[in-house]
């Protein structure tokens, strides 16, 4: 990653902001989005301090035209672009029947659109430098959870479009890789949308018994180091995955029950 150009969508917290510090570790220039202007700030601050270069960009992925500024201001600074990482993303929990669809659409704007924005104006420069675009997926996009309506179907979305863009680039050196966490320790189920679109404010699951954030971010730079093309991780998100396919029915069942058990479950 040394004096490659990394652009980290949703890079003020979670898997975003510990990508910035794994990839800046490794020599990478970073440039990092986000909403909040003190947040990434902040953020940018902590990576200057270890020694990282860092350019921060007040851009909400779902706006197309924050997308092109977030490139013209990359290339302003470092000229050039290698590495796209797609990880800007909000969830939702609520029952499709209460759902208010505003906040579908909302998921929707920013975790698939918010994709293809990026990627459309980046893939020019990622064509000419043969570099890597990476999707931040999750095993969502693998099985579809209850509750989880919009944020399963975005990721669904994600995971087809960059299979398509892959096959698309794949004789003219580009890698294309879909990185699915699983359970992942991150404000993403705290930020995570209700039936009317307030925040749930608080996690219905044991943060502490989760993969760290910093830890599927390595990963993520590994997979990327050696171009792989998907990447799931965690035992029980590899079981999933595995069994969604040979048993999907029994699935059906199974993830019922666990979401069933859930911490307020909308179920009861």
């Amino acid at each position: 990653m040394k004096n490659k150009v990394i652009i980290i969508t949703g890079g003020s917290s979670g898997i975003g902001k510990a990508c910035a510090e794994v990839f800046g570790a490794a020599g990478g220039k970073i440039a990092i989005t986000g909403r909040n202007e003190q947040t990434l700030q902040e953020v940018a601050q902590k990576l200057s301090s270890q020694g990282i270069e860092v350019l921060p960009i007040v851009a909400d992925v779902s706006i197309e035209q924050d997308c092109i500024r977030m490139i013209e201001e990359t290339l302003k600074k470092f000229g050039k672009i290698d590495v796209l990482i797609n990880n800007a993303g909000i969830s939702m929990r609520a029952l499709f029947n209460d759902l208010d669809l505003a906040v579908f659409k909302k998921v929707m704007d920013i975790n698939f659109y918010g994709t293809v924005y990026a990627t459309k104006y980046c893939l020019p420069h990622i064509l000419q430098s043969k570099g890597s675009i990476i999707g931040i997926s999750s095993i969502n996009g693998y099985r579809g959870t209850p509750a989880r309506t919009a944020y399963s179907a975005s990721k669904y979305a994600m995971q087809g479009f960059m299979e398509s863009l892959r096959t698309e680039v794949m004789k003219k050196g580009v890698h294309v890789l879909v990185a699915c966490p699983g359970f992942t320790t991150s404000n993403i189920r705290n930020a995570a949308l209700l039936a009317d679109g307030r925040p749930q404010g608080e996690s219905p699951r044991e943060e502490a018994k989760m993969m760290s954030a910093e830890e599927v971010a390595r990963h993520i730079l590994k997979a990327t180091q050696q171009r792989k093309r998907d990447m799931v991780l965690t035992t029980q998100g590899k079981l999933a995955v595995f069994l969604n396919k040979w048993i999907p029915g029994i699935m059906d069942t199974i993830v019922y029950n666990q979401m069933a058990k859930e911490k307020d479950s909308p179920f009861k």
